[in-house]
């Protein structure tokens, strides 16, 4: 009996195709996305599977498959055109359409299962009105005809929304998921992993290559926007300054910014401190960006400690903000910190904000705390080149104190994330290859499925055919 194939339609870079080969121990045998740039990613990843670079109606599923019979088929289509993300933009019929291909594929060749992943908006799928606009009325309704259509070739479907970081992965991100089966067999959804009462999240502040330089954002050219500002205020006061335990990263020579300087965890013994301020404590957190909030919204800054947010195709949307801390009434960064610190957990976003805290720039960063910091006002630190505003209670905007001992915020250095760690907290694995540009290889992160979900359901769907695996 010939190998049943496997099959990942929309493969993008290659993120269902990693959940399968880690469930089932191989690749998918076939691939097709229309960009050559996910193509040319997916190869370098997967060069056992056979690869299509065309529009998916133009692949003939008899003529691909050869007359093999087909174990899985999986479709993650476009989202963009379903998803709220696009907020009151017409939508494309032709795009919102392409989910058809799976009724194409399961009437040609009837995969035995069938997986179908998208935005949880997709079950929302209907008509649209003349101006590209969802018919409010008739919400649903081609979503529902989709399905019975399926039904009528004799598949049981069943569909859940799950969350990434409840299976491995160090992202929120939540998708809707559609099983379908024509082999009489029951559809299996995996039990989460992690989260209450199981190992905990992973989270976005393992994703972060802290050796990787952060600019300060005293010293740029063009001014940050009035919103970005705020959303570090609020951040560097709810995570570092009113925080009970900072996430701290121990850095040492941070000042050389770059791949070769050494960073430390907080829970590793500081290394010899010299006469030189070689040491840093390094209190991170995370802002979104290119996200404007709505009216009377809170700035938005995140939490280094819980699971990443959504990793979107449009572009990088958050930033690392950390706080380099300086002993108090000392010239050398991080003295004192002879003794081990307690490790503490911490979720990272897409850009980098650093704070330090030296002697002549104290007071700058105070005022543009006190600017900043819950007022909403949209003042900004351009100020500082006329007096000092009264400044109430300084401590409180510019100390942190560690374990008893006092440190100020000596400098503040923000950096979007790199691909690299976006698709660290995607879960792809750390040997997988990237190609192409910045932008493009963002945009397939952000349109790839978390391969630790994809992996789960195939596990629980092939259940002997991952235990076989397993044990080779």
């Amino acid at each position: 009996m010939a190998r049943e194939l496997i099959l990942d339609s929309f493969c993008g870079g290659g993120g269902a195709s990693t959940g399968i080969e880690w469930a089932l121990g191989r690749s998918p045998d076939i691939a097709i996305n229309h960009s050559a740039e996910a193509i040319a990613m997916h190869a370098l990843n997967h060069p056992a599977t056979r690869h299509y670079c065309e529009d998916v109606w133009q692949v003939d599923p008899r003529e691909a498959t050869g007359g093999r019979p087909v174990g899985l088929a999986w479709f993650s289509p476009d989202c963009t055109h379903f998803s709220k993300a696009k907020g009151g933009k017409p939508r494309s019929k032709k795009i919102r359409g392409l989910a058809w291909v799976v009724y194409r594929w399961a009437k040609a060749v009837r995969p035995r299962v069938i997986a179908l992943e998208n935005v949880e908006e997709f079950a929302d799928w209907g008509p649209l009105l003349d101006d590209g606009r969802p018919c409010p009325v008739r919400r649903g309704m081609t979503f529902r005809r989709w399905w019975r259509q399926l039904e009528n070739l004799g598949y049981t479907l069943d569909a859940r929304e799950l969350r990434a970081c409840d299976y491995g992965a160090p992202t929120s991100r939540k998708r809707l998921f559609v099983i379908a089966r024509c082999d009489g067999l029951p559809i299996r959804w995996p039990e989460p992993t992690h989260g209450l009462g199981l190992a905990p999240y992973r989270t976005a502040g393992e994703c972060i290559d802290w050796s990787l330089p952060c600019p300060s954002i005293f010293d740029r050219r063009k001014p940050l926007a009035d919103a970005t500002l705020r959303r570090i205020a609020a951040g560097v006061m709810r995570y570092v300054v009113n925080a009970r335990q900072p996430y701290l990263v121990v850095s040492i020579d941070h000042q050389s910014s770059g791949p070769g300087a050494a960073v430390r965890s907080a829970d590793e013994p500081l290394t010899t401190v010299t006469g030189k301020a070689r040491h840093a404590l390094v209190a991170p957190t995370l802002v979104q960006t290119g996200y404007g909030e709505r009216d009377g919204q809170a700035p938005r800054c995140l939490d280094l400690q819980k699971p990443l947010g959504t990793v979107v195709a449009g572009g990088q949307k958050h930033a690392l903000v950390a706080a380099f801390l300086a002993r108090h009434f000392t010239g050398v960064v991080g003295r004192g910190l002879e003794q081990p610190c307690p490790t503490i957990t911490a979720t990272d976003h897409h850009s980098l904000v650093t704070a330090t805290l030296a002697q002549d720039r104290r007071e700058k960063v105070s005022a543009f705390l006190i600017n900043y910091y819950g007022s909403g006002s949209g003042k900004t630190g351009s100020a500082l080149d006329r007096p000092l505003p009264t400044v109430v209670s300084r401590d409180r905007f510019g100390l942190v104190t560690v374990h008893g001992q006092p440190h100020y915020i000596a400098d503040i250095g923000l950096r979007m994330l790199v691909p690299r760690e976006l698709y660290r907290a995607q879960g792809f694995p750390e040997d997988v290859q990237l190609r192409g540009t910045t932008r493009s290889q963002v945009a397939l992160c952000g349109n790839s499925v978390s391969p630790p979900v994809a992996a789960a359901i195939v596990r629980a769907n092939f259940a002997e055919a991952a235990q076989e695996a397993a044990a080779a």
